[in-house]
């Protein structure tokens, strides 16, 4: 069997919608007398329990990167584990949807076909909660371990993606904790890695700015930058720490000569609007 653990995404994703729909018209069959409901209910429940087959397999597949981060391999059995358990419980569910199936097909067994509806039913609810743990359990992987973030795709620049996300939320974690050195340290490393990316770029004179309390240092860092013309973002972000560094500087009549530049600009940008009123 080819590896398809880059799937796994995707997979689970149908094997949700497929499973939460399905169990919720077998419920409905139940009470409504629409001939629709019921043979779609078992045709989605078939679907997605089939389909829990190759959902397993992909992420038995994916799991051997995600275990490698520190700390995470208790997070990945877990999810693991629950996945299993949803794959073989959804299995007996097709199971009784087969057998409804086989009983309604006998005028004289339409009884026992219900009762082995309402059973699915019944099962299917149980069924649900073990779909809803198995995702629980892959979205703590996922977002708070990072597994598979960056590394899915086997793709160098995604790991890069990667690193910066956590070099940023770290930064903004310490500079939210007074650690200033520390997130300017991160900063520098994350432009040392993404400095071709002008979000950086602009990070990084912030940081100068804000956690080196060095103004002079971020306006010549803010020099030497050549912004595209067609970057107003940007350019206005940067040309907001200018103003900010002016009057770090005591310089307040630059300040304002540059603030009112900006205000002709980029007289579309908000953040440049609110500062414009706020120095009235």
């Amino acid at each position: 069997m080819p590896d398809i653990a880059v799937f796994h995404p995707q997979i689970v994703h149908f094997v949700i919608a497929f499973l939460i729909g399905g169990v919720s018209l077998r419920i409905v069959s139940l009470f409504a007398r629409s001939s629709w409901v019921g043979p779609a209910a078992t045709a989605m429940i078939l679907f997605g329990a089939l389909a829990t087959i190759p959902a397993v397999q992909s992420g038995t597949e994916a799991h051997s990167v995600a275990e490698r981060i520190p700390g995470a391999r208790p997070a990945v059995m877990e999810h693991e584990e629950w996945g299993e358990r949803t794959r073989d419980l959804f299995l007996v569910i097709a199971a009784i949807e087969l057998v409804a199936l086989v009983l309604a097909r006998n005028p004289d067994r339409q009884k026992l076909a219900r009762g082995a509806r309402m059973v699915s039913a019944a099962v299917g609810l149980m069924g649900l909660f073990f779909v809803y743990e198995t995702g629980e359990h892959g979205g703590r992987l996922v977002y708070g371990y990072a597994g598979g973030v960056g590394t899915r795709s086997g793709d160098p620049a995604d790991v890069t993606h990667l690193l910066v996300a956590g070099l940023y939320n770290q930064a903004m974690q310490d500079r939210a904790d007074g650690n200033s050195d520390g997130a300017a340290r991160l900063i520098e490393e994350m432009r040392r890695r993404a400095g071709d990316d002008w979000t950086v770029q602009a990070m990084a004179a912030e940081s100068l700015l804000r956690d080196r309390h060095d103004p002079q240092a971020s306006l010549d860092f803010i020099d030497s930058l050549d912004v595209p013309a067609d970057n107003a973002l940007i350019g206005a972000r940067l040309g907001l720490l200018r103003v900010d560094a002016l009057e770090a500087l005591d310089m307040s009549d630059s300040a304002r000569v540059v603030l009112e530049g900006l205000a002709t600009r980029y007289p579309q940008s908000p953040s440049v609007r609110r500062r414009v009123e706020g120095a009235r």
